[in-house]
């Protein structure tokens, strides 16, 4: 009997750190950036330090950066693999540069957008490293 009383005494004081306000409850984790890469959209690609930006529009590349002109190729197609996707460009002066995207979340550090892809670009000469999206998803973020 004392156990029963007990029981029925403690159980809702037990109970009370059970309920949580909503707003305390945190938000769940974002879902995993797509496996496939959608390139059917334009997408565009920033980086920093050194700053540029890709456009990505069908089989036409450009490669804008300050002070220099900008790198206009062509991509005859797209190598599409889980999770990447590589174009491999020329440009009219038979310059070569390869650029690719990978399935991954990436931040610029200078802004709160968060991008799905990690973007690389090969221009010979140097490496450049990024964040890429579709251009119609970053325009609704500004």
């Amino acid at each position: 009997m004392f156990r029963i009383r007990a029981l029925i005494l403690f159980a809702p004081l037990a109970l009370v750190g059970c309920g949580r306000d909503a707003s305390q409850v945190p938000p769940p984790p974002p879902a995993p950036p797509p496996n496939k890469i959608d390139i059917s959209h334009p997408i565009t690609a920033r980086g920093t330090e050194p700053f540029w930006a890709l456009t990505i529009e069908g089989t036409r590349l450009t490669l804008t950066r300050p002070e220099q002109p900008p790198l206009v190729g062509t991509a005859p197609k797209a190598d599409v693999e889980p999770g990447k996707v590589r174009w491999k460009a020329a440009t009219d002066a038979n310059h070569a540069f390869t650029v690719t995207l990978y399935s991954s979340y990436c931040s610029d550090g200078m802004s709160d957008i968060r991008y799905p892809f990690n973007a690389e670009v090969d221009i010979g000469t140097r490496v450049l490293h990024g964040c890429a999206a579709k251009a119609a998803d970053l325009n609704k973020k500004h």
